[in-house]
């Protein structure tokens, strides 16, 4: 929200000192995010004056249509005499009102104006349009064409309000009241303790039955309606420079006299409205929900298919209007043949949730709609439509029509019963019951009682729904920066749990090991699991749903960390980093097969266990994994030597050093799942309390996966379940015991069939080989029908023995080693080669 300090004055008497950096530090101070200030008009230096244009001399021979004119500037050049001025513009005529800088003057940017020579001509100046002056967006991209009523030789600095500061509020969902000069205004009075001149406070007449029909078919999604008619209004007439310049300096474009106004009032006190040609209304006006399927063409010209959830505005034809978002094209108000000379006015209430819902759901966020889904006081309504008919006629020469309907479902004020030392309560201050109802008054709310308060919360403020929003309202108006800093006093002997030391030892352990962590929004599209190649009973397709997500492409929270990963391996690729390797970890989220309500847990003192275990089972499952995913070079090549691709064993080596962390024994298998490729996927599980659990899958991904989701050849990933991992580990890993003794070498090759796992044969071997094997490590893998046989292939071990009390000789390592290969030879029909 962009609010002008020139508008704020108005409605607030400031010393004539404060600048608007005081106004913005005294804002931030009571909750408001004013972000910047932007000073208007800043280095701006005259002499810059109202004009006009006596003559025009088309300048021939040039690449571009140029113009030397002489323009009447009265005594602003000291002489009188006709100012020559070259100009490239053509929107302007001879007799036309229009700005002109004259020599001396600063534009904004430090841009000096001297008399100069250009297309043969000397000019003495220049005709100014709306972005050399820095007044914003004005539709035309030309010369200022003034009205003919304005003096030659007036100051157009003054008349164009060209110096002035404007404050920029980043304006929080809970704030809605903030979207308008009204709202700030309050705030701007409560910061600086004066009082507030109330835009809203109009004598309105009272509804009869004269007005325009309105029929108002759902008071859930509108619970007030007000139409009011102006009729003969002047179809020449334009906005005037005040009007104008207000608008821009909002940040809004102007467009009509009859559009401006319904913006101005929009701004001033917060309530969106909207203007018919009446006309073009066939009919009583309606408000329903739409018919599944049924068009409307809005005032941006794009043809909507609506929901049936959508409100729309109707006359006979069918709709008009989405409510509350946006106009119909066959109703709005003429601004090119100029024809509109009477118009309806419409100031309504509409439900927040509908309208934020509907925005979205088109992707057509608006002004109104901006509004409507923050909250709009509901009892601004007549007040916004009567300044809307009171400057239709002042401005255009309207008659208002006698007629006033009002369309209003009954409701009650809402109350909260707060007791008055709450705000001490939660604060930890003692601010007592008198600053506690004085703020409570000054945000616009009715108090009575003494120890226990009845508070009716004002109209404008519906983020207002329980004691502890009073309690904040008196807390953040009498200063957060005065509530007093104490240190909290954690209980000795508590500190980071299993879980969390777990985790960060595999973040450790992953970002040594090359991988770089990317986390991802926990959002998905269920679309991406038919890509995965998911079953359908598959678990990971049954998704939490979000009531309001932020994204209507990823409705449901995720059950894997694939696709966020892969999703940022994908862009990074497309921007040129083709070797990539990347790691996450965090929460994936599976709904419980019983669904509970959540209940609301107290802020007034601890929550009991059981509230809490409550709580925990209304909530999803909510376990961690983590998940790496590989693509181009493991190892770079360099003058060191050849580099290294990354394959499907990078992906399961990531598994077995997580493993190694939780100090737990992986079994890595061969398998196949989903996304992964069949002939290169290894299922990974671990023993939990002698039950064996899968925990994950790690490989190459499926050739068809990565082309669907336009990922590089050759990607390969791996995703477990940490808590699986973890309650499989027996606690911190313990550091070897280091033995004095020398290490005994023992190499064996294997002949095996090809379809025999190698994990089977070292699982063998390491059993037969007994306590004296220290570690095995696989070093060769040979194929050679010719040697081997077919379908043979040779597996080449290094094994290492030690004892901790003694050296081993040759006789005992051999028999070990021999234990080991008897035992790989009986499970898998291993031969020992040679």
């Amino acid at each position: 929200m962009r609010v002008p300090l020139s508008w704020l004055r108005e409605y607030v008497d400031l010393p004539a000192t404060e600048t608007g950096r005081d106004v913005q530090a005294k804002l931030i101070s009571v909750g408001l995010e004013v972000e910047t200030v932007e000073q208007l008009g800043d280095g701006l230096k005259g002499p810059l004056v109202v004009g006009k244009v006596l003559t025009i001399e088309e300048l021939e021979g040039f690449k571009k249509p140029i113009r030397f004119c002489t323009v009447d500037v009265g005594q602003a050049n000291g002489t009188g005499e006709p100012q020559e001025i070259v100009c490239g513009a053509r929107n302007f005529a001879v007799g036309d009102k229009v700005v002109v800088v004259l020599p001396g003057a600063v534009l904004p940017g430090d841009f000096a104006i001297a008399a100069r020579k250009t297309y043969g001509k000397t000019s003495h100046g220049m005709i100014c349009s709306g972005d050399e002056l820095g007044m914003g967006d004005d539709g035309s991209h030309g010369i200022i064409v003034l009205p003919p009523e304005h003096e030659v030789g007036t100051d157009a600095i003054e008349l164009l309000q060209l110096v002035d500061e404007v404050l920029d509020i980043a304006v929080t969902p809970d704030r809605g009241y903030a979207l308008s000069i009204r709202g700030v205004a309050r705030e701007t009075a409560t910061a600086y303790g004066l009082a507030l001149r109330d835009p809203a406070l109009l004598d309105v007449p009272q509804p009869n039955a004269f007005g325009y029909p309105v029929q108002v078919a759902d008071p859930m999604g509108c619970d007030r309606f007000t139409a009011r008619t102006v009729t003969g209004l002047d179809p020449e007439a334009r906005s005037p420079l005040w009007l104008t310049r207000r608008l821009q300096k909002a940040g809004m474009r102007p467009i009509s006299l009859a559009v401006d106004i319904t913006n101005y009032v929009m701004l001033e006190l917060g309530q969106p409205l909207h203007a018919y040609d009446r006309s073009r209304v066939q009919g009583p006006i309606g408000v329903r929900r739409a018919e599944q399927g049924e068009k409307l063409v809005t005032l941006d010209g794009v043809t909507r298919t609506l929901d049936a959830q959508d409100l729309v505005i109707t006359d006979d034809r069918g709709p008009i209007g989405l409510a509350g978002v946006m106009g119909g094209a066959n109703t709005e108000i003429d601004d090119t043949e100029n024809t509109t000379t009477e118009v309806v006015v419409e100031a309504a209430h509409f439900d927040a949730l509908s309208i934020s819902r509907t925005a979205r759901r088109h992707k057509l966020a608006s002004e109104a709609s901006k509004r409507f889904e923050r909250g709009v006081d509901p009892q601004a309504a007549s007040a916004a439509a009567q300044r809307t008919v009171d400057l239709l006629v002042l401005l255009a020469g309207g008659t208002a029509d006698a007629g006033v309907t009002e369309v209003i479902a009954p409701s009650a004020p809402h109350t909260i019963t707060i007791p008055a030392d709450h705000p001490d309560k939660v604060a930890g201050v003692d601010y007592g019951r008198e600053t506690v109802v004085r703020r409570l008054q000054e945000v616009g709310c009715d108090v009575y009682g003494q120890d226990e308060l009845i508070v009716t919360v004002p109209s404008w403020r519906p983020d207002l729904t329980d004691p502890n929003d009073l309690a904040e309202e008196v807390i953040r108006l009498e200063g957060y920066e005065n509530l007093p800093s104490t240190l909290p006093k954690p209980p000795a002997g508590r500190g980071l749990t299993d879980r969390q030391r777990l985790h960060r030892r595999v973040g450790r352990a992953l970002a040594g090991a090359g991988y770089v962590e990317a986390p991802n929004y926990p959002f998905v599209g269920e679309h991406v699991f038919d890509q995965f190649g998911l079953a359908a009973d598959d678990p990971n397709r049954k998704v939490v749903k979000l009531v309001n997500p932020l994204s209507d492409e990823e409705p449901a929270l995720r059950t894997t960390l694939l696709p966020g990963l892969l999703g940022a391996l994908r862009r990074n690729d497309g921007r040129g980093s083709h070797d990539l390797a990347l790691f996450e970890t965090g929460l994936v989220f599976h709904p419980r097969e019983e669904l509970k309500i959540a209940v609301r847990l107290p802020v007034d003192r601890r929550p009991t266990d059981e509230e809490i275990a409550s709580l925990t089972e209304a909530l999803p499952v909510q376990p961690r994994h983590a998940a790496v995913v590989l693509t181009g070079a493991r190892e770079q090549a360099g003058w060191w030597g050849k580099g290294r691709p990354s394959d499907w064993a990078d992906a399961v080596e990531s598994a077995r050093s997580l493993a190694r962390e939780a100090g737990t024994e992986l079994i890595v298998r061969k398998g196949q799942y989903g996304p992964w490729h069949p002939g290169r996927c290894a299922e990974l599980a671990v023993v939990v309390e002698g039950v064996e659990q899968v925990i994950g899958y790690a490989g190459e991904l499926h050739p068809g996966v990565l082309k669907t989701l336009g990922l590089p050849t050759r990607t390969s990933a791996m995703e477990l379940d940490l808590d699986v991992l973890e309650s499989a580990s027996a606690g911190v890993p313990k550091g070897p015991k280091i033995s004095t003794f020398p290490v005994a070498t023992q190499d064996v090759a294997l002949v095996v069939d090809v379809a025999v796992p190698q994990t089977d044969v070292e699982g063998a071997l390491r059993e037969g080989a007994g306590e004296l094997l220290e570690s095995i490590r696989l070093f060769d893998v040979y194929e050679n029908a010719a040697q081997l046989g077919e379908g043979k292939k040779s597996l080449a071990y290094a094994l290492r023995f030690r004892a901790a009390d003694r050296t081993l000789t040759v006789d005992e390592a051999s028999a070990a080693r021999d234990a080991a290969v008897a035992l790989a030879a009986e499970r898998t029909g291993a031969v020992l080669r040679g």
